[in-house]
């Protein structure tokens, strides 16, 4: 009898449990990241002046694509990305994003953002207009560049101002560096 039992009640009790598990957590819709860019050079962008910049145009260069902020504590490292554009500018292209997602550090428009950083640390590599590199509003090049099923490489994503991205030649993700990579670091130079 205590067979028969545990026999018909076994998979009505773990029905129950799946269920129970389900309803605790909620139904999540997870909607397809669909993007029209299939590598790199697909995307077009604004500079931080406003004209369109065509990725295309950097094959056969690196890019290292950084989020940046005007009032964080790893702001400084604006001093040696100009530093890495100035040794390595003929093989190398920085860009950086402004992104005002972690912790409301660029609250700026274009023009205060482009001032500040030409004022305070003589950036002359080319700042792009400031988008959102996470969460609902994540502009497509960030959900490219932070989702492997896209990019073929890497699924990391910014985790607070000042990550990098370091593209190779051939517009494939070689790696992804945190804010705590200092871009002189030789993390970053030997891979140049």
């Amino acid at each position: 009898m205590k067979r028969l039992f545990v026999k018909l009640f076994s998979p009505i009790f773990i029905s129950a449990l799946a269920l129970l598990s389900v309803a605790s957590t909620g139904f999540k819709k997870v909607k397809p990241v669909i993007l029209n860019e299939k590598s790199i050079y697909d995307f077009k962008l604004k500079t931080i002046e406003g004209q369109e910049l065509s990725l295309s145009m950097f094959k056969g260069k690196k890019i290292l694509i950084i989020n940046c902020a005007s009032e964080c504590g790893f702001t400084p490292q604006y001093k040696n990305l100009q530093a890495l554009h100035e040794k390595y500018g003929s093989k190398l292209v920085l860009l950086g994003f402004p992104a005002n997602n972690f912790g409301g550090q660029e609250p700026g428009t274009s023009t205060e953002i482009k001032s500040f950083c030409t004022k305070n640390y003589g950036v002359t590599f080319q700042m792009m207009e400031k988008i959102s590199v996470k969460g609902n509003d994540m502009h497509n090049l960030y959900k490219f560049l932070s989702t492997k099923d896209l990019n073929g490489t890497c699924n990391d994503a910014p985790n607070w101002n000042f990550c990098k991205y370091l593209i190779d030649e051939n517009g494939k993700i070689v790696k992804f560096f945190s804010s705590k990579v200092d871009p002189l670091s030789k993390e970053i130079t030997d891979l140049l």
